[in-house]
């Protein structure tokens, strides 16, 4: 076996939050045919079958195919500049069996006869059959799953963003950049990024699954230099990446709530942003920078998605949590036996945890996973006590239940599926209050907008972050704008001094559009959702370097 096949049967892995990586892959393709429809359903049960009963018969005790169809656009911009137009479709095969206790997995590309998969469906079960010699541990242990017979689900979206004209997205985008220059910004980057998966599942459970998933997001970057000093500031945009439709730039006035920032759930003005973002890059220039110390943090929804994705969602991934996962920031602290106590402290009793991945909007939002298991919601963390865990099918007997969770993925055809993070949420409160409520009780604090730098350890618990925006409250009110604000915590300490959040009146959703996991890497979609919400007591540090 060469090294390609092998990482391909057992390339399982981990990961961090890859926000600058841009998964290209595939061909190059015109406009014109990323819009030309895939493979007809019924083909693809011939083929799908023609693989299944191919692994069959050669012995495979389960088998599962997914048939893709990925397709990317990528915009990017810089000030009165078009940097590239990137517009790529993949289109193959991978098949998944399990023979002799053994996982085995094959792929082929364009694959379009039912010989080819039917060839591939035996390199798989021999893959397994090899791996079975080797095998020193237990067998594979597949929870059961029922079979759904012929089945769809797709991305409830208004304006398929892939129809949209392309000079509809630059103009855009020019528009964008064209209000920040004139609002004081020095330069100016903007993006659309987009991704349509088109994804066909079957198994030897009698499932058929065909699934049509769109995401976008909408990004820039505004800089403000200072001629005289030759320093600068920067701010990014507090768009949030949706599981939606070009709609989602579309803006609707009864989303918008008055304040320092704008709240973007249905809709998202990237022009309004932009002109807000360069006035508080200049702003930043001539802020008080911060004096380290314990401050009462309230955090707003487009930041604190970041600090619950690596402090919630990466740790209590199973696999990170029973050590088969430590690439990209390590394992988990949440180990079982602190979920076995049924008591195990995760947070206050303000603190409800869960995860979601058929959330309206989210970009982990999808019917089935890539294991052909209804997706769901479930409970984490409850009033502060670990709960659950991230599971899939060969992994919760571990946890002595026999149903997974949904939440097993791959990145492309040529991918093996493994456990992937689900949207994971902070509840929003139960008691109504609104952002201003939160506020004026606060003697020393600071308010977080927006995702910046970060830092976590490899067991996830200790922890650095910072964010885009942060304005000083002094006795109840926002007094100014500070900057070289982080903070530090550990997450047991962290979630613990959380004793109020809004209601869900202010709940917003922010997000990873590129998330990286495993070795080799692959990349996941997943958001998290929150209100505004309050943490006493944190240590500040001042991140300003001094020469």
């Amino acid at each position: 076996m060469n090294r390609r096949d092998f990482m391909q049967v057992a390339g399982l892995g981990t990961g961090t939050l890859m926000l600058s990586q841009l998964p290209v892959f595939g061909r190059p393709v015109s406009e014109e045919a990323l819009l030309a429809p895939g493979l007809d359903v019924v083909v693809k049960k011939r083929l799908a079958d023609a693989a299944l009963n191919a692994a069959k018969s050669k012995g495979a005790s389960y088998a599962d195919v997914r048939i893709g169809r990925y397709l990317n656009q990528f915009v990017i911009t810089r000030e009165d500049k078009v940097q590239n137009i990137a517009s790529t479709e993949s289109y193959g095969v991978g098949i998944r069996v399990i023979a002799d206790g053994c996982w085995g997995f094959a792929a082929v590309g364009d694959a379009k006869t039912e010989m080819e998969l039917a060839k591939a469906a035996e390199k798989a079960v021999a893959m397994a059959k090899a791996n079975a010699l080797l095998l020193s541990g237990d067998p594979v242990q597949l929870a059961p799953q029922k079979g759904f017979g012929e089945i769809s689900w797709k991305t409830p979206i208004q304006k398929n963003a892939f129809e949209i004209p392309i000079k509809e997205k630059v103009d855009l985008l020019m528009a964008v950049n064209g209000a920040a220059t004139k609002n004081g910004a020095s330069f100016v980057n903007s993006q659309l990024f987009l991704i349509n998966e088109q994804k066909y599942f079957a198994s030897t459970d009698g499932s058929y699954i065909d699934q049509d998933i769109h995401r976008l997001w909408p990004s820039f970057t505004v800089t403000v230099i200072d001629p005289k000093t030759g320093k600068f500031e920067t701010r990014d945009a507090l768009s949030a990446p949706m599981g939606m439709g070009y709609e989602y730039l579309q803006t609707n006035p009864a989303d918008k709530i008055t304040g320092i920032t704008t709240r973007y759930n249905q809709g998202y003005d990237m022009l309004e942003d932009v002109v807000a973002a360069a006035k508080q890059a200049r702003q930043k220039l001539t802020a008080k920078s911060v004096e380290a110390g314990k401050y009462d943090l309230v955090l707003d929804p487009s930041h604190t998605w970041l600090t619950i994705h690596e402090s919630v969602g990466h740790p209590l991934e199973l696999d990170r949590v029973l050590g088969y996962e430590a690439n990209f920031a390590g394992t988990s602290f949440a180990t079982i036996d602190k979920w076995k106590t049924k008591g195990f402290n995760y947070g206050s009793d303000q603190v409800t945890l869960f995860a979601d991945k058929t959330q309206v909007g989210s970009l982990g939002a999808v019917g089935y996973d890539d294991e052909g298991v209804q997706t769901k919601r479930w409970d984490l963390v409850k009033d502060g006590i670990l709960v659950n865990y991230q599971a899939i099918r060969d992994q919760v007997h571990m946890l002595g239940e026999n149903e997974s969770q949904g939440c097993c993925y791959a990145d492309s055809w040529g991918s093996v599926q493994f456990q992937r993070m689900a949207n994971v949420s902070l509840a929003a409160g139960k008691t109504p209050i609104s952002v201003d409520e939160l506020i004026k009780d606060v003697k020393k604090g600071i308010y977080i907008i927006g995702d910046s730098s970060y830092s976590i350890d490899q067991q996830r618990y200790n922890f650095q972050f910072s964010g885009q925006l942060a304005y000083e409250i002094k006795d109840g009110q926002i007094v100014g704008m500070l900057k070289d604000v982080a903070y530090q915590s550990n997450t047991q300490e962290f979630w613990n001094s959380c004793v109020k959040v809004c209601d869900e009146r202010d709940y917003r959703l922010g997000g990873s559009f590129f998330d990286g996991k495993g070795q080799p890497i692959q990349i996941n979609a997943v958001s998290h959702g929150s209100a505004t919400a309050r943490f006493n007591g944190v240590n500040v540090i001042n991140t300003a370097r001094k020469i």
